[in-house]
């Protein structure tokens, strides 16, 4: 776990590459589906391409659904992994958008919508919704 938020920072400070590189090799070395679910969601935002982009989005959603709220505390994760999900959707609904495919946009954002109730009333918590609520904001632009 420790490597993996060494490569959050990493990504936080910028450096996409050594960021990307570093989520990558993890990838690699780890078959536990929390800890992949939570490099592909970090790996996507690394991507110069948003095909790949979404491609590891899809992929931290999919293993999502195969972590319990058993080993999300295990980990110290935030909330339960149905937290997960506004983030989730949000992120895959933006690629989306981005690849102008509205309708799908439109469907991960309402379904961000539906689990946003599963979020903290905190930072991270304000910054989904926030999130969600500029692409809400941006669809109904298109």
């Amino acid at each position: 776990m420790a490597r993996i938020v060494a490569a959050i920072e990493l990504s936080v400070s910028g450096a996409r590459e050594a960021a990307r590189e570093r989520f990558t090799e993890l990838w690699a070395e780890t078959m536990d589906p929390l800890h992949r679910c939570m490099i592909a969601h970090h790996l996507a935002d690394q991507q110069d391409d948003v095909h790949e982009e979404l491609r590891w989005d899809l992929v931290a959603l999919e293993l999502a659904s195969s972590i319990t709220d058993e080993r999300a505390t295990e980990v110290g994760a935030i909330g339960p992994v149905r937290s997960f999900y506004p983030s989730l959707h949000l992120n895959v609904g933006d690629a989306y958008r981005r690849l102008g495919e509205l309708s799908l946009a439109r469907h991960h954002l309402d379904l961000g919508f539906a689990a946003v109730g599963t979020l903290n009333d905190d930072e991270y918590g304000r910054l989904v919704k926030t999130g969600l609520a500029r692409l809400a904001h941006e669809l109904e632009s298109a």
